[in-house]
């Protein structure tokens, strides 16, 4: 441990950068001055070492670098002790290493001193929540997409051995009872044929157990959902399976400040890149990409109805731009609808709204309702002004989904 003494009573921040086996805490002022350093094994020791490291300052708060992913121990028993804890992006904090003194040199007391720095100087940084109910829901989410790709892998591994057992392989789509009834009826005499039909069948009989596993998992995530009593899937386009992700990877919809965050934070608000008199947007291939392709899935599900989505879609296609730029903007739009909806459930008179009104949300909405074009398809600086006719500007409140 290093130490700088310091016997003033200025606010001092503890930031933390975490690890899998310890954490390296950094006491800064508010001159963005390192008072002092110290790194910590994970666990009770550590953390009541740095809660005496802590006290030698009057007026500390505390910044965890990615307090809701590896930080999330810490930020649980800090929260427990009613300490409020900021959460830094790992990117943020990154950037003011590489901007500082020192050639951009790492080591875990200069990421530790670059989270200090970063919670001081950054705005819009929000304190932490971790909540237990979204972090089962997001680890079963995560969970049935590792079995989807596993399971895909085996399908494809399956393919190529069938190529060599039967004419032609199998056709797309394979299930496991498919690929069964089409072994049943290879018998082969010789050493090579059997080792392959034996590998075909031990490839089918983990189709069938990832099968059984990915539909635990579906209804692990349909039942979470319904418990949450969210309203996402009377939106055109989303799902049991979507809404569920996107609850998980959401969290508290409070952490944005306005529908303009949010969309940047789904990488669905275009980027600005005006040089001098020339004013360009171009397209964003930020945020978090999961959330970009549950609104990619609720527009192209919008798109192939007959909903007020697919009116604002053709109009924008009369309006000279392609399939990619209009689908854009459609996403653009959904991204507000699906921020005012969880916004909406999250205040405590939902559920008795949603009750008194579920008949004409699933209704479809008037063509009528269809938002006008305006700013909200670029990256806006503070938050977007509802339609005055409807709430969700008219799209998004079609019939159920079934995505």
């Amino acid at each position: 441990m290093t130490t700088v003494h310091d016997t003033s009573t200025q606010p001092v921040m503890i930031a933390i950068d975490p690890h899998k086996a310890s954490w390296t805490a950094a006491a800064v002022d508010t001159s963005l001055r390192p008072l002092a350093t110290i790194r910590v094994p994970v666990g009770g020791e550590g953390y009541r070492s740095l809660r005496r490291f802590a006290r030698k300052w009057t007026n500390t708060r505390w910044a965890i670098e990615g307090a809701t992913g590896l930080g999330a121990p810490l930020t649980n028993r800090l929260s427990e002790d009613g300490v409020d804890v900021v959460d830094v992006p790992a990117k943020l904090a990154a950037r003011v290493r590489l901007l500082s003194t020192g050639h951009g040199r790492k080591s875990d007391d200069a990421d530790a001193v670059s989270v200090g720095v970063a919670a001081l100087t950054g705005h819009g940084l929000t304190t932490a929540r971790i909540d237990a109910e979204v972090t089962a829901l997001r680890a079963i989410v995560e969970h049935r997409d590792d079995l989807v790709k596993t399971r895909t892998h085996t399908v494809n591994r399956l393919h190529v051995v069938l190529t060599h057992l039967i004419p032609a392989g199998a056709p797309r789509g394979l299930s496991a009872e498919r690929a069964a009834e089409m072994l049943r009826r290879v018998r082969p005499r010789d050493v090579a044929g059997k080792t392959l039909r034996g590998l075909a069948t031990d490839l089918v009989a983990e189709v069938r157990q990832l099968d059984r596993r990915i539909a635990k998992a579906t209804s692990d995530i349909e039942v979470a959902v319904a418990e949450s009593g969210s309203s996402l899937t009377e939106l055109c386009g989303i799902g049991t399976l979507t809404a569920g992700k996107i609850l998980a990877r959401v969290g508290s919809i409070h952490r944005f400040r306005s529908a303009a965050a949010f969309a940047s934070y789904t990488g669905t608000a275009p980027i600005e890149a005006s040089s001098g008199d020339v004013v360009r947007h171009r397209l964003s291939r930020a945020g978090d990409r999961q959330l970009n392709c549950c609104l990619h899935t609720m527009a192209i599900t919008q798109i192939s109805r007959d909903t007020p989505g697919r009116v604002y879609y053709q109009r924008k296609r009369a309006a000279g731009k392609s399939h990619k730029e209009a689908l854009r903007c459609l996403k653009r739009r959904l991204s507000d609808i699906v921020y005012r909806r969880l916004l909406h459930d999250a205040t405590p008179q939902s559920a008795a709204g949603r009750e008194n009104t579920r008949g004409r949300l699933c209704r479809p909405a008037r063509p009528a309702d269809t938002p006008h074009t305006g700013t909200s398809d670029q990256s806006l600086p503070g938050p977007t002004k509802p339609h005055p006719t409807t709430g969700d500007h008219g799209f998004g409140l079609t019939q159920r989904g079934a995505v």
